[in-house]
């Protein structure tokens, strides 16, 4: 399952519901840092981060033609790294252009595969878009913090957030469209062409980490869970992240 013998893969990382590259902190360089013969990439996707100003598609299938655009330049081969909704986008990205993507790495992603109670547990939901159309800016990503995180959160972590949506905002109509295009998303029945990998947390009370196991029990897929991480894995966990992308051998192959 690794990618080509001594050979330099170019990640790209890809994040989700409203959030954009500067919410991964430092988990890119820790990337880089760990298996330095690889590159790694944050796209963001259309209505957040650097692209804040476009519009957001209201399919994943639309976004993702919008994230492709963005990374016409990086050159393959190509892994995807993607975090919940951008789980979705990685997946749907690997079915429609099997021979750019070598390998896929999904966590706390869901599918059309699970029930909807499951793909966004009820509370869960209406936290989110309660918070999605909240005014108070300050308010909302303590809210969205509190709901992804599971370990104790720092003022510094509250004031690096607030900092990202203060100079790249989302907007409602963005947080709209994704809210309805993640709700929508189907994959395609057949297993994409790349190597698959899915990362869950049991404490993850955004979606459940029986999502990931539909997958895998589909595409006999290797399933890692974490004990009580919340739904933002890697920045609850990310030497737990880095270590089962080590033990699968999917960063690790080249470096």
């Amino acid at each position: 399952m690794a990618p080509a013998a001594g050979g330099t893969v170019n990640w790209i990382l890809l994040r989700g519901l409203t959030r954009e590259q500067g919410h991964w902190g430092d988990f890119r360089q820790q990337l880089g840092l760990r298996f330095p013969s690889h590159r790694f990439h944050c796209i963001d996707l259309p209505g957040t981060g650097t692209r804040f100003r476009d519009s957001s598609p209201s399919t994943i299938a639309g976004i993702r033609q919008r994230v492709q655009d963005y990374a016409a330049h990086i050159p393959g081969p190509v892994g995807l790294l993607g975090l919940s909704m951008g789980g979705m986008v990685a997946l749907d990205w690997a079915q429609a252009d099997p021979g750019r993507i070598g390998s896929l790495v999904l966590i706390n992603t869901s599918s059309g595969f699970s029930a909807p109670w499951r793909r966004m547990r009820p509370m869960a939901f209406g936290q989110a878009l309660g918070m999605a159309l909240r005014q108070d800016v300050e308010g909302r990503e303590r809210g969205i913090l509190q709901l992804t995180s599971n370990r104790p959160i720092g003022q510094a972590l509250e004031a690096s957030w607030l900092l990202v949506q203060r100079r790249r905002p989302v907007t409602r109509r963005t947080a709209l469209a994704q809210i309805r295009a993640a709700a929508a998303y189907q994959p395609q029945p057949d297993a994409p062409a790349a190597n698959g990998l899915l990362l869950a947390s049991l404490g993850d009370r955004i979606v459940h980490w029986h999502c990931s196991r539909a997958l895998a029990n589909r595409w006999q897929w290797p399933l890692r869970i974490h004990p009580d991480a919340g739904h933002d894995l890697p920045l609850d966990a990310p030497d737990w992240v880095m270590q089962q992308l080590d033990s699968a051998s999917f960063a690790a192959g080249g470096g």
